[in-house]
């Protein structure tokens, strides 16, 4: 992006303060957005229905654009040219398995080179910190592309020892056409997430932004044209889930259904995926991640750390640190270098990039985090700081600690999504396990001591995990086997 003038894809843009760029990098003026209609076969198209949305700057409820609203029509055609884009005979299935890692790399490079505009689009449409969306959203969308690009000519299979004249071996093939359903809180990242290793191993794609947030996505989809992607390859339905993405869930012709979101939302996704053609699911619900800080860690190291974990991108993560336990012995200090941690943090404009925490995303989510957070009051818990709105500022929530949480809390069981640390104390390592392991989300969890043996032992018995790298390529392709009877000679 030049400091002034136009890009290349169509926003044109100055830098924020109209002078030469700082050491670090800075937003530019977003004037136009111009990708706003609905990616099919690498062509714009308005939706069969005419009908559009409004998407919204939260930190300032501005309206940024109208957005063509896909639906079920608008899906039948995605699926349909991403059907033929992966036929036998098509182009990308004619393709060299190392071109189709070159695409993915030219795609990277293109992300590279609108990397800022892209951030800043983010940051507008999320509510995210800039440098937050430059140096962490984008960083990981371009290292995402260029890891499964380098995959894509290293899927094979196997040769396996038989009985008699037999030879058999393993192949893996796409599945098909794989409809993603992605949400608000990391717009592109997401996307990456899951388009990634599906094109990785041959597969095409529909994927449904979310509503809230559909701006990078769409100017990705220019990107994946320029790039050379054939069309079809590709399609981008933006839209709202009980109508686009339901009709992707249910939709005979997608062979498999990627969801991240909420759990109520991935529960029917499942049903309606089983209801249609029992396509393949994947799904990456919520979480209510523990962290467990034992007294032998690095108490400074644990507060910062567990506080980005609570707080960064405004608590709205899957993985946030929303359970931190704290051993007994070093819980005062804890918590009293924990609120002083959180009274620091800068609270501003996205846009500005010294800002370090923005806006929550919309109304719903913002009234939600409200609530729970006067549930943790009224049942007990003790608010350090925060634990209200920021007046006439947007959807801004303080960050906000809660310490002598106990475990029957609706703020300890259920996921906030908003930027608030509940800190417990534990007395033991079982004990510290049991409470931890005591929920029905097992996505992810921490743990910070200086003994490697205990950092083992509880790691082994957290029953959290989360799968990505290698092991999602077995998601994205379908394993035959293939015997051949051989001649036997005298």
């Amino acid at each position: 992006m030049a400091q002034n003038g136009t890009t290349e894809n169509g926003v044109t843009g100055v830098n924020s303060q109209g002078s030469p760029p700082m050491p670090f990098p800075q937003p530019v003026k977003v004037q136009e957005i111009r990708y706003t209609k609905i990616f099919i076969n690498n062509e714009w198209h308005a939706s069969v229905k005419g009908k559009t949305f409004q998407t919204f700057n939260p930190a300032t409820g501005v309206k940024i654009c109208d957005v063509e609203e896909a639906d079920k029509a608008d899906v039948d055609k995605a699926v349909k040219a991403a059907r033929a884009a992966g036929q036998k005979g098509s182009p990308w299935r004619r393709m060299d398995v190392s071109s189709r890692g070159r695409l993915l790399h030219k795609l990277a490079d293109l992300i590279e080179r609108d990397r800022t505009l892209l951030a800043t689009m983010e940051t507008m449409d999320t509510g995210k910190p800039f440098l937050h969306s430059f140096f962490i959203d984008l960083d990981g969308s371009i290292k995402t592309l260029r890891y499964y690009a380098g995959w894509a000519d290293k899927i094979h299979g196997k040769t396996m020892p038989v009985d008699n004249t037999f030879m058999c071996f393993t192949k893996h093939e796409p599945i098909g056409v794989c409809g993603a359903i992605i949400p608000w809180n990391f717009p592109l990242l997401m996307f990456m997430w899951k388009v990634a290793p599906a094109l990785c191993c041959g597969n095409t794609v529909v994927i449904k932004p979310a509503e809230q947030t559909p701006l990078t996505a769409l100017h990705v989809g220019a990107l994946i044209k320029e790039a050379g992607f054939p069309p079809g390859v590709v399609n981008i339905v933006p839209g709202f889930g009980p109508t686009a993405g339901g009709a992707i869930a249910s939709h005979m012709g997608v062979d498999k259904v990627a969801f991240t979101g909420s759990t109520k939302v991935g529960q029917f996704i499942k049903e309606a995926a089983a209801k249609s053609n029992l396509k393949r699911v994947t799904l990456e619900l919520g979480g209510k991640n523990p962290c467990i800080v034992f007294a032998d860690s690095n108490l400074q190291l644990a507060v910062e750390e567990t506080q980005k974990g609570a707080f960064f991108n405004q608590g709205q993560c899957c993985t946030a640190a929303s359970r931190v336990y704290v051993e007994e012995e070093i819980y005062e200090e804890f918590v009293r270098r924990s609120v002083e941690s959180a009274k620091s943090i800068v609270i501003g404009d996205p846009l500005d990039p010294r800002t370090v925490h923005g806006p929550q995303i919309e109304q719903k989510q913002f009234d939600k985090i409200l609530e729970l957070i006067d549930s943790g009051k009224k049942e007990g818990a003790r608010l350090e700081c925060g634990g209200a709105a920021i007046e006439d500022t947007g959807l801004y929530i303080q960050p906000t600690v809660f310490s002598g949480v106990k475990d029957h809390m609706r703020i300890a069981k259920e996921e906030i999504f908003g930027p608030v640390q509940c800190i417990f104390r534990f007395k033991s390592q079982q004990e510290a396990i049991e409470r931890a392991n005591s929920t029905e989300y097992g996505l992810a969890a921490a743990v910070f001591t200086s003994n490697l043996d205990r950092a083992l032992s509880v790691s082994a018995d957290l029953e959290t995990g989360t799968v990505c790298g290698e092991y999602a390529l077995a998601e994205y392709s379908e394993v035959k086997a293939v015997t051949i009877k051989l001649t036997e000679t005298q």
